[in-house]
């Protein structure tokens, strides 16, 4: 059995969570969940009102709409798209500006909201302000000139600085009509915003993102899936439609769910598995284990030796560290852990030994879609990582305290 996409619902006390979980064999690689009587504001589009600028920290709080705040970097704004401006050229508080949800609120902090807006397609994304072509790090070069050509191709009698284009690694397998496709369909969602976003009124939602499940497995879908499971008949067909070019549609491999003696969420053991990845302590198999430890600022895992008993065998506690690096980034996936992250692996010997482990971890860390940097080790030996922070962190989506399903 190889990657899987499983989405399935599960009731915690009264609040009823849709699971999006990534398994490699029944292994859980990654989870997100999201209450389906809420809405997720990101990748949300809004015409929104600057409220307050403060230069000292090059920032400008926006509202998005009556009672909800956000937070916009001014470094990052380039040639926002301005409904209404009270003084050309420069921003000010009572502006009317085009801004999207890039970042959901976490604790006291509001949204993060950018005037790069993105439309992401399953091959593609097309972005307003980062106006360069890129291209995926994890395609073969020899895709990148023939993408070059494409993209030559499709702005051609267009204004150079209209837009930038993003080819994602899953455009390898696009036929070029595909392609073609889906750049028209982007590009249309991109010219209507232009068009239409200064008849709008302020607080205005000009595009509602699509379900977080539906971002989730387009992010899986460079990762071969073998196929996409779920059992509820909605999330279903919206699968089809958004996914009806992939080959896990045409090949037959999105599956509605239907066993009645057996639940879908008993058949991947959502319930041990979730208790599992809230769960301060982790055991590795050489008898090991991680504490993970988050705080307000940033999260702290130690490694401790355990029921791990010490061998002949040379370079023991290298092998013991290996085993929980492999592990530690297994578990930022996991719980999406972001920000600052500090390890206290076990001591080494030798800076040979230390050189090994940071070369494996940062091995391990790029497995992660999401951006994972290992930063070295301190003078104290303590290994620094930073994770780009874009979704909650799963203690703070689902409350361990009420976890009773």
């Amino acid at each position: 059995m190889g990657n899987r996409a499983v989405i399935t619902r599960q009731s915690i006390k009264d609040t009823e969570y849709l699971f999006t979980a990534l398994f490699e064999d029944h292994r859980m690689l990654e989870v997100s969940c999201s209450d389906v009587k809420k809405t997720s504001l990101l990748g949300n589009v809004y015409i929104g009102k600057i409220k307050r600028i403060i230069d000292k920290i090059g920032a400008a709080f926006v509202e998005l709409f009556p009672g909800q705040m956000s937070y916009l970097s001014l470094k990052d704004v380039k040639t926002p798209m301005m409904a209404r401006q009270c003084r050309q050229g420069k921003l000010t508080e009572e502006d009317e500006i085009v801004v999207q949800v890039v970042k959901e609120a976490a604790k006291t902090k509001d949204p993060t909201v950018s005037t790069n807006i993105s439309f992401k397609g399953n091959a593609l994304i097309l972005t307003t302000e980062n106006k360069t072509f890129g291209v995926s790090k994890k395609l073969p070069d020899e895709k990148r000139s023939y993408f070059q050509a494409f993209f030559e191709e499709k702005t051609a009698g267009q204004k150079e600085e209209e837009f930038g284009l993003i080819i994602r690694t899953n455009a390898k397998n696009y036929s070029k009509e595909q392609l073609s496709e889906e750049f028209c369909a982007l590009y249309e969602q991109f010219r209507y915003l232009k068009t239409y976003y200064k008849t709008r009124v302020c607080h205005s939602c000009l595009y509602h993102s699509p379900p977080a499940y539906i971002s989730d497995v387009r992010d899986y879908l460079s990762l071969h899936l073998e196929k996409i499971v779920t059992d509820d008949p909605a999330v279903f067909q919206e699968l089809l439609q958004a996914f009806e070019q992939e080959k896990v549609v045409t090949e037959g491999r999105i599956e509605l769910y239907g066993d009645a003696l057996l639940s879908l969420s008993a058949l991947y053991s959502f319930k041990s598995k979730l208790e599992e990845a809230l769960s301060a302590h982790v055991w590795l198999k050489s008898g090991a284990y991680l504490v993970i430890s988050p705080t307000e600022a940033l999260t702290v895992i130690d490694v401790n030796s355990g029921r791990c008993i010490k061998g002949k065998q040379e370079n023991f506690y290298l092998k013991v560290n290996l085993e929980a690096a492999e592990e530690i980034a297994r578990q930022l996936r996991l719980r999406n852990i972001s920000g600052i992250c500090i390890v206290d692996f076990i001591n080494l010997d030798t800076k040979e030994a230390q050189e090994k482990l940071a070369e494996a971890f940062k091995g391990f860390l790029a497995k992660d879609k999401v951006p994972a940097v290992f930063m070295g080790f301190t003078k104290l030996g303590l290994a620094e990582i930073t994770r780009k922070k874009i979704k909650k962190p799963l203690w703070e989506q689902i409350d361990k305290r009420d976890f009773d399903i």
